[in-house]
């Protein structure tokens, strides 16, 4: 691994999430989180020459990663439009798909994008650079019980009702473009031993609304279980326990809701079958190495 891709982020639980994709010769794979091209590579790496990877990103900055083979194409586009692109390139059916749903390294580390408290900078926080709004537009333009409900939805806060109100408040004075100046905001609701973790919470919130990832997430994962062929596996990297929940009620039921519909006999109707009933996490290695993997779960599901 070079450098830069170290630099751009470092790939979570790159053993197991590829040996749980069972590579076959002659496949087609779908990687729906490219970032720094880490599980992409690997995949390449372990397939045939007759297989295909097709991977997928928004961020311009991850097409500097791209790599020059044949078997491989970049898609610059949401993983929500999964099956548009899938049918687009003439796949009927693919043999594995990966989702990584870490945002890379490089995001939290450059400053210009807005994505940690760590650093000055606009408060921004898109993925993709040419579309939507951006953190500063829902500060400054939600009314108090919709920023209320996106703290408490996306970043289980528990004071998510003051922190709006606080947020209206300041707004009125001036408008909040910066991460300084939203820092100086919200600050002083949190006691100094729990800040770093909390603040974490409220930045999460943010960006997930910003990216629409929810959304973005349950229409993927719908795509995915369309497009796999029978026997082909879903492999899902989640980071937060929102996603995860999303990710277990989809393997487990086949609908994101987790509800589970019954055959005659009480069988649940699912259109998968779990790969590990047991969530697979980070060894202490790997956490020591990289502790941005801390939080990460790994499931695994295959089409029936």
């Amino acid at each position: 691994m070079n450098e830069t891709e170290q630099i751009y982020h470092i790939p979570v639980l790159l053993d197991e999430s590829i040996n749980g994709m069972n590579l076959k010769p002659g496949g087609t794979y779908v990687d729906v989180t490219f970032g720094g091209g880490g599980h992409s590579k690997e995949i390449l790496r372990r397939m045939d020459k007759d297989s295909r990877l097709f991977s997928f990103d928004q961020d311009e900055d991850a097409e500097r990663n791209i790599v020059n083979d044949s078997r491989f194409t970049f898609v610059r586009s949401n993983f929500r439009y999964l099956h548009n692109f899938l049918r687009y390139y003439d796949v009927e059916g693919v043999d594995a798909i990966l989702a990584d749903l870490g945002v890379s390294s490089h995001h939290f580390d450059d400053s210009e994008r807005g994505f940690s408290f760590r650093f000055e900078g606009n408060l921004d926080m898109r993925m993709n650079k040419r579309a939507g709004k951006t953190a500063a537009d829902i500060v400054n333009t939600y009314d108090e019980e919709r920023l209320a409900n996106l703290f408490y939805l996306y970043g289980e806060l528990k004071n998510s009702r003051k922190l709006a109100s606080v947020l209206v408040k300041a707004r009125m004075q001036n408008p909040i473009q910066t991460i300084g100046e939203f820092l100086e905001i919200v600050k002083p609701l949190f006691g100094r031993e729990r800040e770093k973790k909390e603040l974490a919470k409220v930045f999460q919130a943010l960006r997930i609304e910003v990216n629409q990832e929810m959304e973005a997430l349950k229409e993927m994962l719908y795509a995915a279980t369309e497009a796999l062929n029978p026997g082909g596996r879903l492999v899902v990297i989640t980071y937060h326990s929102l996603e995860d929940r999303i990710v277990k009620n989809l393997m487990k039921t086949g609908n994101i809701e987790g509800k589970a519909e019954q055959d005659f006999f009480g069988n649940v109707q699912t259109p998968f079958k779990l790969v590990n009933n047991k969530v697979i996490v980070p060894t202490d290695e790997e956490q020591t190495r990289n502790p941005r993997s801390r939080s990460a779960k790994l499931r695994i599901a295959e089409k029936k």
